[in-house]
């Protein structure tokens, strides 16, 4: 059975196949929107595109492959075949800009990302809890004293900002701290 970009059996040519039915959904989508127009006018044709956009997507979602299941235990997952969605990544990029606006959003959401983040790196690559030696774990975050101020935005006894307008933090300061997290 061979599949395609559309994971379709038969299909191994991809969405190249699906050529004559594209077009005939676009020519159905075209009559219906010209009778949308002669009906009601534009607010027609907007409903009717709606519609077939609706539609396809819809269609679309229906006939994507599933993803794959688990890995097999002891396997590690392959990065590239991990579906990265839109939204995740919209979410995770408005997280990150909001962070850098807004303190009460900082310790919401992407001081939360951070300090996960330097846990795994630490217990990692050197055996140390963040939690348990916060200490050892500030030792090897800021070795140098340029560095000393990066602990506040990560340190996990610091209590979380709740109300209040402070600005969030720095983009350089979060360049530096995602810096030393891939050096750690």
């Amino acid at each position: 059975m061979s599949g395609g970009a559309a994971g379709l059996p038969g299909r191994g040519d991809g969405w190249r196949s699906a050529i004559p039915e594209v077009c005939i959904a676009a020519a159905v989508t075209a009559v219906a929107g010209a009778v949308g127009y002669a009906a009601a006018g534009m607010p027609g044709v907007v409903l009717v595109v709606s519609v077939a956009v609706v539609a396809a997507l819809v269609l679309l979602r229906i006939l994507a492959p599933p993803p794959a299941g688990p890995p097999h235990p002891g396997q590690l997952p392959d990065t590239e075949a991990i579906p990265v969605t839109f939204a995740g990544y919209w979410r995770k990029r408005a997280g990150l800009v909001d962070g850098t606006r807004s303190m009460t959003v900082y310790d919401a959401e992407l001081r939360a990302t951070l300090q996960h983040l330097l846990a795994a790196r630490l217990a990692e690559h050197h055996g140390i809890s963040l939690h348990d030696d916060p200490d050892a774990a500030r030792q090897l975050l800021c070795p140098r004293p340029r560095d000393s101020g990066l602990w506040y935005w990560v340190d996990p006894a610091r209590p979380q900002t709740t109300t209040g307008d402070q600005s969030g933090i720095p983009s350089r300061t979060l360049a530096r701290l995602i810096d030393r997290l891939e050096q750690l």
